[in-house]
């Protein structure tokens, strides 16, 4: 098993690798995670500065009461539209929770005034950009409508 570097790769050097041979990233900054919209259900795969491979689904609080409310003037409250995106969000990630709980993935939920989100989040090697590439292939394919 080889050592550790001393200095791992920067951030730019992981960013730009990636950049390089995967497609699909959605547009952000320098400093900012590589995010990739997945194929299923508002799923999102992320990797980020600090070396961590995160699967994502959320909900944004308006358009979750965008769907409640369908065409009514009905004003849901953020707490009751918090609870309700938590619902869909169950049967959203119930699928896939324990295939990424298997592959040693954490599972927290972010909610704030603007969104709901469940984060399924591993660490993942810098010092090894081939198999990182895999590895993205890997969820990219696990979360494709095919193999639903």
């Amino acid at each position: 098993m080889s050592q550790p570097s001393l200095h791992p790769p920067s951030w730019q050097h992981v960013r730009t690798y990636l950049l390089e041979h995967v497609s699909g990233w959605l547009p952000g900054s320098v400093d900012e995670s590589l995010t990739m919209q997945l194929d299923d259900e508002d799923w999102l795969l992320e990797i980020t500065p600090d070396g961590k491979l995160v699967c994502q689904a959320g909900y944004m609080l308006e358009d979750m009461q965008s769907i409640l409310s369908d065409g009514t003037a009905e004003d849901l409250g953020s707490d009751e539209l918090a609870k309700q995106a938590k619902f869909y969000l169950q049967q959203t990630v119930s699928k896939y929770r324990k295939r990424l709980q298997v592959a040693g993935f954490s599972e927290r939920t972010e909610m704030n005034d603007e969104y709901v989100a469940m984060m399924f989040e591993r660490p993942v090697d810098f010092e090894d950009l081939s198999s990182l590439e895999i590895t993205i292939q890997q969820y990219r394919s696990q979360f494709s409508n095919s193999r639903t």
